[in-house]
């Protein structure tokens, strides 16, 4: 069996057993938890984890010790809100389940059935860092797009570590639009959907259901989950006066885990996020007002809200917009901090908003996303400053693991290289 489940330690979490014991010297190391990077440090992993991390780090006995004379060290990128492993060709409908237009269930979907470990997508993110992401389903036809999953992008086949993670739901313009064209109708559709699932749960066993039923069972029962707290709600929004709206529910229904996704005006109200402690997923370059909702986007968005006591990561990678982006979506707060009037992060501020922050909103606050004792071992090292474009990453561990950093895209960069004409394919024999 190639995977072990340690429940106590990671929750549904596997850690494989061929996991390498490897000591990393002479290395920049950046722990990912917000601190400002350490140089000329040791990491240490052991059976899949972190065992120590620092200057004074002993070199363990039986371990792989890696050179890291020039070299930086992260913990692997967690992509918060993606696609990964959901499609091949995004164009093609029967290769692409990121959303159910057709399907009469909306918050029951499981993205968990459709993830597909063999994913180029994820060879090619895991190839640029990404080490574990939250995958979410997209809208069909209702504001409910369904449950996204947590996964790691290790090569094999037991990617899932948690599925039915999250519960995703659409407001503001996108989600007016779902409910019939109007905010009215998607707050009124929210609102009857809890209080639907709510009723349900409360029946017994077997009962039927009195008066107006709007939801199937399968998709009042996921909902009950985020009613009684277990399940995490996730709502994209986008304006500042809808985010006061999504807040107002917990007046309703107080056990309501909340999670902002969006938000690109946040900062107009990031004093009462911050008090609410409802934490923001958004994509930091969102700088222009590309929708009514979005009139007051800022690249300070983030930076504002971090001073504000708001908890960000960095996320929204979906599409073309490749998760192992993130590191040039972190580089940019970190200049902006040079621009008079901007806001943005410091250096281990906008690395820990790509790899612990994401990890707590997803439910693995210091198990991964971190290094430090007892995290899961993935480790990233790079050959230069891993938040400037010009560095890559040279190995990758997963679990302690070392990963295969190729893909189809890899093999044909360096098959078209050069112009060769001896390696080219049968078809361009002229």
């Amino acid at each position: 069996m190639k995977r072990l489940i340690l429940a106590a330690l990671l929750g549904a979490a596997p850690i494989s057993v061929s996991a390498q014991n490897v000591t990393i010297t002479n290395a920049t190391i950046a722990t990912g938890d917000g601190s400002a990077p350490i140089e000329h440090a040791t990491v240490v992993v052991r059976a899949g984890r972190i065992v120590s991390v620092g200057r004074d780090t002993t070199v363990l006995n039986g371990t792989q010790v890696v050179d890291g004379t020039g070299k930086w060290v992260t913990p692997g990128l967690f992509s918060a809100v993606t696609d990964l492993g959901l499609w091949d060709v995004e164009a093609v409908d029967d290769s692409n389940d990121t959303s159910a237009d057709k399907s009469p269930f909306n918050a029951a979907l499981d993205v968990a059935t459709a993830l597909n470990p063999a994913s180029e997508h994820i060879a090619v993110s895991r190839e640029g860092g990404v080490t574990r992401a939250s995958v979410t389903p997209f809208n069909g036809s209702s504001i409910f797009a369904g449950q996204g999953a947590v996964i790691d992008l290790g090569k094999d086949a037991a990617i899932v570590m948690k599925p039915r993670a999250f519960q995703y739901v659409e407001l503001g313009e996108s989600g007016a639009k779902l409910a019939g064209g109007s905010r009215v109708a998607a707050h009124t559709a929210l609102r009857n959907a809890l209080r639907e699932a709510r009723e349900v749960a409360a029946l017994p066993l077997g009962a039927q259901r009195q008066g107006d039923v709007l939801l199937t069972r399968a998709d009042a029962a996921a909902l009950a989950k985020v009613i009684d707290g277990t399940q995490t709600l996730y709502v994209g929004v986008e304006r500042a006066s809808d985010i006061r709206g999504v807040m107002a529910l917990k007046t309703e229904f107080p056990k309501l885990d909340l999670v902002l996704v969006g938000a690109t005006e946040g900062w107009l109200v990031a004093p009462e996020i911050a008090a609410a402690r409802v934490p923001v997923i958004t994509m930091p370059m969102r700088d222009l007002p590309s929708a009514f909702e979005a009139l007051a986007a800022t690249m300070s968005n983030v930076g504002r809200m971090k001073k504000a006591g708001v908890k960000v990561a960095i996320g929204l990678f979906e599409g073309g917009n490749q998760p192992r982006n993130a590191t040039e979506q972190a580089g940019n707060l970190v200049a902006l901090t040079k621009i008079p009037g901007a806001s943005g992060l410091t250096w281990g501020e906008a690395l820990a908003a790509i790899t612990s922050i994401p990890a707590e909103i997803s439910g693995f606050g210091g198990k991964a996303g971190v290094l430090a004792p007892g995290a899961v071992g993935d480790v990233v090292l790079w050959d230069g400053d891993p938040l400037e474009l010009s560095s890559a990453p040279v190995s990758v561990w997963i679990d302690g693991v070392k990963q295969p950093t190729e893909s189809h895209q890899a093999r044909l960069r360096e098959r078209y290289k050069d112009l060769d004409e001896t390696y080219l394919p049968k078809a361009y024999d002229w």
